[in-house]
């Protein structure tokens, strides 16, 4: 049930290496979160560089430096993965973008986001995830 925001610098990605943006973290989260291949739901926002802000050493080791384009992963999800699953998905996601599509692990920020099953409808206007809770 993940719902993935992916916010990038505008015309910094083309439409085939966005779909592999896509692809990797999709793919990401069927190894490491054991989601459905149909659980599929993500949407790209491209921004201004001049909007957005960041330190660019704040956290990263052995003296390295973040530079232009920073891509932002915001995963919202379910509760219940582990700290080493989430360690996993975060590796999984930048090593795969930095092999594909030459970005820097150092401009790869992500986020996960945990919320309970009522906090989610995927249309119909129906509580789905709920649904399925109480039915078993």
């Amino acid at each position: 049930m993940p719902f993935v925001n992916v916010y990038y610098p505008e015309h910094q990605l083309n439409n085939k290496e966005l779909k592999k943006v896509s692809n990797h973290i999709h793919q990401s989260l069927i190894q490491h979160f054991h989601i459905p291949k149909e659980d599929y739901f993500q949407l790209f926002l491209p921004y201004p560089s001049q909007h957005f802000f960041y330190d660019s050493q704040y956290l990263l080791e052995n003296g390295e430096k973040r530079t232009d384009p920073m891509i932002y992963i915001s995963i919202t999800c379910g509760q219940g993965r582990t700290i080493e699953q989430k360690k996993k998905l975060y590796q999984s996601i930048a090593e795969g973008l930095h092999t594909d599509l030459d970005l820097s692990t150092n401009n790869i920020f992500i986020t996960v986001n945990e919320t309970t099953f009522e906090n989610w409808s995927f249309g119909q206007g129906i509580a789905q995830m709920v649904n399925q809770k109480e039915a078993q």
